[in-house]
């Protein structure tokens, strides 16, 4: 069984995404009355159609997450128009520290996937509150940058989105690294296609596109589903796949006691593998940037 804990819009996109590949059955837990059961409702009602058959059900009560293998926490407050990731730090540090301890007493075996912002950070804060193993807790962050970043890129280049095969790494935030020295179009090197110039911008475009659909819509929702759902995917069907998420480093890249974006390989038992990729010296500065920042920003917090 797959929980969710938060059905707010994020929470219900991924519940209804996974729900729709079908990977296990789903319990969606919020503690606003009704609502989980509400968007549990509505999503079996989709899935009916669909012909779909995982059981969906919905609670305010955190024990619905009894015996979850897998659990995506997107609770907390949400980014509004005008604010960092970082701005929501010490709201969401509490709230996610219950949670997790919540998931750490029904769902003690389980892998904790965070969502939640600022994403490194609650990966982090999770960790410690949970007592969990460093591989069973990991942060959604590069699949959903590294889809945007394919979106500026396919326009810049006027190519299928499909052809692109590129990775984000470093913090979940304004100090994102598009790496374009390992960014490719069919096998040909961006950096053959593009000048710096305009590589730089479509980095920074990378960047700033998330506040934009915030300024417009008020959150984003259907792309963060999206990469909830290929984690998800990786980890409950086993499948080895090497994508950029936020996990515990002890060494790699440098770097100790803090969780930041880099490739793993994800499969049943979390992250079972840190790569370490060669960084230009613009992308590492970029890198340790991130990282200064979330250093910075976990001082603050009393764990």
């Amino acid at each position: 069984m797959i929980g969710f804990a938060g059905a707010g819009k994020v929470g219900a996109a991924s519940a209804f995404e996974v729900a729709s590949m079908g990977l296990d059955d789903i319990s969606l837990v919020d503690i606003i009355p009704g609502l989980a059961e509400g968007e549990a409702l509505d999503i079996s009602h989709r899935l009916s159609d669909a012909g779909i058959d995982v059981d969906v059900k919905g609670s305010a009560d955190f024990a619905a997450l009894s015996g979850a293998d897998l659990v995506v926490i997107t609770a907390g407050l949400a980014r509004k128009p005008g604010m960092t990731r970082m701005d929501l730090l010490g709201k969401n540090a509490g709230i996610i520290a219950d949670v997790t301890k919540n998931v750490a007493k029904y769902a003690p075996n389980s892998v904790i996937l965070m969502v939640t912002n600022p994403m490194d950070a609650m990966t982090f804060v999770a960790l410690k509150s949970s007592g969990f193993p460093k591989a069973r807790v990991v942060g959604q962050g590069g699949v959903l940058d590294n889809s945007r970043f394919k979106y500026v890129l396919a326009k810049k280049l006027g190519v299928s989105r499909g052809s692109i095969t590129s990775m984000v790494m470093g913090e979940h935030g304004e100090n994102m690294i598009p790496v374009a020295s390992h960014t490719y179009i069919s096998g040909v090197p961006l950096t053959t296609l593009l000048t710096e110039d305009e590589v730089q911008q479509a980095i920074d475009d990378t960047r700033k596109v998330a506040a934009d659909v915030i300024a417009k819509k008020g959150a984003t929702i259907f792309a963060p589903g999206r990469s909830v759902a290929r984690m998800a995917n990786a980890i409950v069907n086993d499948t080895k796949e090497v994508l950029a998420a936020s996990t515990y480093l002890e060494g790699e890249y440098g770097l100790s006691g803090m969780c930041i974006g880099v490739p793993v390989k994800l499969g049943k038992g979390g992250v079972e593998k840190i790569y370490e990729v060669k960084l230009s010296d613009k992308e590492r500065d970029w890198f340790n940037k991130g990282a200064d920042t979330l250093r910075e920003a976990l001082a603050t917090l009393n764990l």
